[in-house]
């Protein structure tokens, strides 16, 4: 193999199913580490196991496997200030044999200052895809957003007066916004404009993922999540 095929090798695309999550990156970058678990995985040194599309499967907690992904990315351990799964975290870099992600998980560094703090935005879209139609079609989707930050929906319920939404109070003291059911098209217009509007308040993209179930014999449901961050001063009571 010369150095271009290698060099396209290690670029070309990869894609994980980690507990029903799928997850997309370069071979370069799950062999970040050589001795962890991945990097002999990927190197032919261990066993695979693929799903029915392909994929290659591991049977570990999807969710918190993007936290270990933007770690392979970066060698930056970066998560939420309100982040209360240590402790699993701490067992999935355990289980794939991340030397630097255990330590800094042992010996864990404030992300910002003292009188800074993370505001966290939660984007996800809902599609029900019909299983038999070719091509496929989408039957439904939504649109919800979930933050804390209630300026942010405020700013949001005066700017998308158009879309049909309602308002609802989730746990830990936030709120989110469902814009739907609406068609396809819609949705990617609708998508397009929310984040958008988002980054413009000053928010970046931190992780994006996708999950897939089947919830009925004719149709499968799609759900794809954007996390977007902003570091704020708190303020003082």
């Amino acid at each position: 193999m010369d150095n271009g095929d290698w060099g396209h090798r290690m670029t070309t695309p990869v894609t994980l199913n980690v507990g029903g999550h799928l997850y997309t990156t370069s071979l370069s970058t799950l062999q970040r580490y050589p001795d962890s678990m991945l990097g002999a995985m990927f190197r032919g040194d261990f066993p695979t196991t693929r799903d029915s599309q392909g994929n290659y499967f591991i049977d570990r907690d999807g969710t918190l496997f993007r936290y270990i992904l933007n770690f392979l990315r970066t060698s930056e351990l970066t998560l939420p200030v309100d982040f209360t799964e240590t402790d699993l975290l701490r067992k999935e870099a355990d289980f794939y044999q991340i030397e630097p992600l255990i330590q800094c998980l042992n010996d864990p560094k404030p992300l910002y200052p003292p009188d800074i703090f993370e505001q966290v935005v939660e984007l996800s879209s809902t599609r029900k895809l019909s299983k038999y139609s070719n091509p496929v079609a989408v039957i439904i989707t939504q649109l919800t957003i979930t933050t804390k930050v209630h300026g942010l929906l405020e700013g949001i319920s005066n700017n998308f007066t158009k879309w049909n939404k309602h308002m609802m109070d989730t746990r830990d003291c936030q709120v989110s916004f469902t814009f739907g059911p609406c068609d396809y098209h819609q949705e990617v217009s609708l998508r397009v404009h929310l984040m958008d509007y988002i980054m413009k308040q000053g928010f970046t993209i931190r992780n994006t993922r996708v999950h897939h179930m089947s919830e009925r014999a004719n149709e499968n449901t799609v759900e794809h999540h954007w996390t977007f961050c902003r570091p704020a001063h708190k303020v003082e009571d």
